[in-house]
């Protein structure tokens, strides 16, 4: 069976390096699997690939007809526009249960842990399929990342256990100077243009019929954003607009001080003051401590949705 292996719209670097672990997991267990990209990389995952010498995932878009296993989501809004049309042969997410269905039975790996790639070491333990140096290498970074170096109320006691076996695998001495060199990486923003910025890491959601936009940039250092945080508000309100969204967010959040400046756009910021119990001043707040848009920012939000 031909498959392909994919992530989200916008790809992070979970997403990105996931596609690829899961790819040469089920060529090793009689599948034909390619991974593939929905979009363009961050600098953040071409840092790790390049690093690693890995090829971008392939990119496309549609897959009508296609046999497909989805990673680190399973929310229609993510996923491509034609899946309704593709098989859904599989799904290994660590978010909420998403509102993709399907019309055939189905292998699911989806768990309560910080990044998708450490379900998938358990995935490979399963199998007992041995994994290359390099695709450890891929899968640490992921692990890195989307953990916040272990920072993010996500990581649970699986994710550094997956993380500590991958970075033995892969010769890895000092994984968290090779996270802080990838968050340095990411906190590069000079010359970047401001709508690939908001977009770097951004996802629709479906809240109680209303479409909400959230997108999370992470940096070393949170005065970065000075010279451009009202640039960055002024898009986020052209891209609810564009979009016809309800409400979209940025969470400008700084790694070192463990905690994100929420930008806010949106027909009724009452949602928003309510979601996290604190009033916005020029469509602004600072949240102490959040550091994840799963766990801390995407509840709170669809409680507020559901009942106003």
């Amino acid at each position: 069976m031909k498959i392909y292996t994919l992530g989200h719209k916008i790809p992070d670097s979970d997403s990105i390096c996931s596609a690829i672990s899961l790819a040469y997991l089920l060529n090793q267990i009689s599948y034909e699997a390619t991974p593939a990209r929905q979009g363009e990389l961050n600098p953040e995952s071409k840092f790790i690939l390049d690093r690693f010498g890995f090829d971008e995932p392939i990119l496309k878009t549609s897959y009508a007809g296609e046999n497909i296993y989805l990673t680190d989501h399973s929310d229609l809004a993510q996923a491509p526009d034609d899946i309704g049309q593709s098989h859904v042969v599989g799904i290994v997410d660590h978010h909420k249960l998403g509102d993709i269905t399907t019309n055939a039975p189905l292998e699911c790996w989806i768990r309560p842990v910080g990044c998708t790639n450490t379900i998938i070491k358990q995935m490979y333990d399963f199998y007992h399929v041995n994994i290359p140096k390099d695709i450890a290498s891929i899968m640490a970074c992921a692990i890195l990342s989307d953990t916040v170096m272990f920072k993010s109320p996500t990581c649970t006691k699986e994710d550094k256990k997956a993380l500590n076996e991958l970075a033995k695998i892969a010769n890895i001495d000092d994984p968290m100077a090779l996270g802080l060199e990838m968050f340095k990486v990411k906190s590069a923003i000079v010359g970047t243009p401001i709508r690939e910025l908001v977009l770097r890491d951004f996802k629709d959601f479906n809240m109680s019929d209303h479409k909400v936009g959230i997108g999370q940039l992470e940096v070393v250092d949170i005065s970065l954003f000075d010279k451009i945080e009202d640039d960055l508000f002024k898009d986020i309100e052209k891209l609810r607009l564009e979009g016809d969204r309800d409400s979209v967010l940025l969470l400008l959040t700084d790694i070192m001080k463990e905690g994100s400046k929420l930008l806010v756009s949106s027909k009724d910021e009452s949602k928003i003051e309510k979601a996290f119990d604190k009033k916005l001043q020029n469509s602004r707040v600072w949240l102490e401590g959040v550091l994840s848009r799963k766990k801390q920012v995407v509840p709170f939000l669809e409680k507020s949705y559901s009942t106003t």
